[in-house]
């Protein structure tokens, strides 16, 4: 029988580009991101992982936890759109962005690609037996649970991951499974 890998993946907190509707930038958790860690518990953990963010690693450092930084965990790259909130953005390429997820107006990297590189690293976390933690962004959580589900791309933006939120999946043998989906404090 194959070893069990049970995968946490926690959104990072809040932001002030999140509170305002705006791109992300390598930006810091703001005050309310701060308090909605305290007394956040992830349990047991043989193996802590983040995005290269700033925000995942604050995250990760308010948790007390001494994560590694994994590139494939980053964000969704929003290319010349970084930073920029959404009525800055022309409506028509926003449209197709948001609706075909093959596109990158931004010139960043496609909801397709997000999922095709968070597949791999699936794969080899499915390899890491124990109980393993990711701090990572909301799309990255997203791209996770449509590969445990085997879900088309097009359901990418019908899922809503919270700041400071927890989704739970274990791995044994085959295939991803969704244990559950914990909203943040």
């Amino acid at each position: 029988m194959s070893e069990v890998v049970r995968l946490t993946v926690v959104s990072h907190a809040m932001t002030d580009a999140m509170a305002a509707g705006r791109f992300p930038a390598d930006e810091a958790l703001n005050a309310l991101g701060a308090r909605q860690l305290d007394g956040l518990d992830v349990g047991a953990v043989d193996t802590v992982l983040c995005g290269p963010e700033t925000r995942t690693r604050q995250t990760a450092e308010l948790l007390g936890l001494s994560a590694l930084v994994d590139a494939r965990l980053a964000d969704l790259d929003c290319g010349h759109w970084r930073g920029l909130s959404l009525d800055r953005v022309q409506p028509g390429q926003l449209a197709r962005w948001l609706t075909e997820p093959d596109s990158c107006p931004h010139d960043g990297e496609s909801v397709v690609a997000l999922i095709g590189r968070v597949r791999g690293w699936l794969a080899d976390i499915s390899r890491t037996p124990g109980r393993v933690v990711a701090i990572t962004h909301p799309a990255v959580i997203r791209a996770v649970i449509l590969n445990a589900l085997d879900a088309p791309p097009k359901s990418f933006w019908r899922i809503d991951i919270a700041p400071a939120s927890r989704t739970t999946l274990h791995h044994r043998g085959m295939v991803w499974a969704l244990r559950s989906a914990v909203p943040g404090q």
